[in-house]
């Protein structure tokens, strides 16, 4: 049975010794998810340790978050303050553990096929030219990360589909940005199997994408963007 995350948010809580009296109930909570990944091109010791830096991050954002709770809001605008410093750690901590997800979600698929007629081919061939120019913009964006990610993703302003890339986890992050398909490529996640040749690890992981959940998360955009309107 899985801890509800009011009973972790209260152990986090009690282990930072917080005042209930004077916290606001703001904090967030993650709770680490299962990814089966069956790539053989990637090693067992790579697959374990990014694992472990993934629950590494949970733990750091759900402190962070519990930590804001109690922060001091009447100085935040000071030199050292600690509110800024904790949003700062829980945005970095929150886009790392949500990044990870998506991308062992979308990785690793050994049948790896995508239907010309589905919706996720579809958009990106309209959105790129065709499939192929889509291909070689993302790989641009894999090789142009600097500690990274590559990301595919919908524009809710533009109502389009468009490649980035992000630094660690928060530097250059669009605004309405849904990410839909997503690279890790901070070294991390290959240097082990693939030295610095981050080129072959990315086309590795792409002929291996999960179209199936790429394909739900478009469907999921584009309801967004239909509800908005």
């Amino acid at each position: 049975m899985s801890i509800l995350n009011n009973d972790i948010k209260s152990i986090i809580r009690s282990s930072l010794k917080i005042d209930e009296k004077h916290a606001i109930n703001e904090s967030l909570v993650s709770q680490e998810k299962k990814f089966n990944l069956m790539t053989e091109f990637q090693s067992n010791a790579t697959k374990l340790a990014h694992n472990k830096l993934y629950q590494n991050y949970i733990e750091a954002f759900n402190r962070a978050s519990a930590e804001l709770d109690t922060a001091d809001r009447q100085n935040a605008n000071s030199n050292n303050s600690q509110y800024r410093s904790l949003k700062q750690d829980e945005t970095y901590n929150m886009n790392a553990v949500y990044l990870h997800e998506m991308y062992f979600a979308n990785i690793s698929d050994i049948q790896s096929n995508i239907a010309m007629d589905s919706l996720a081919y579809m958009r990106i061939a309209r959105d790129f030219g065709d499939f192929d120019k889509w291909q070689e913009d993302f790989i641009a964006c894999c090789m142009s990360a600097r500690c990274g990610w590559a990301i595919t993703y919908y524009n809710l302003f533009t109502q389009t589909y468009m490649n980035t890339f992000i630094d660690l986890h928060s530097s250059q992050v669009p605004v309405g940005c849904i990410p839909i398909v997503v690279i890790d490529v901070w070294q991390h996640a290959y240097y082990r199997d693939y030295l610095s040749d981050v080129k072959t690890f990315t086309y590795a992981m792409m002929k291996e994408l999960n179209w199936n959940i790429i394909e739900s998360r478009v469907k999921k955009a584009e309801k967004i963007a239909q509800a908005m309107r």
